[in-house]
């Protein structure tokens, strides 16, 4: 049971990475640093998409639009550490 518990705890983790490159990714995009014509960016940038847009979707419908603000991403950070903290406490 612990190593099952490591190994959705490693998943949680990775995924939570994925979103916070994403993040910083949609940021360069928007500032034009980096260019969504490089097949490399587009192609990084669509799968992170395709990963985070799932869970960030329902969030993005009960969190209040602030002008362009969005806090999705922080939310559902703020959810995975709850998550991952309730696996390590059942672990002890």
């Amino acid at each position: 049971m612990t190593s099952l518990i490591l190994l959705v705890h490693t998943v949680l983790d990775i995924y939570k990475w994925c979103l916070i490159i994403w993040v910083v990714l949609s940021w360069l995009i928007q500032f034009n640093v980096v260019n969504t014509y490089n097949k490399f960016v587009f192609t990084v940038n669509d799968v992170l998409y395709r990963i985070t847009e799932p869970a960030l979707r329902p969030i993005r419908r009960v969190v209040p639009n602030l002008g362009g603000v969005d806090l999705s991403p922080v939310v559902l950070i703020l959810l995975i550490w709850f998550a991952q903290d309730l696996l390590l406490r059942n672990l002890l």
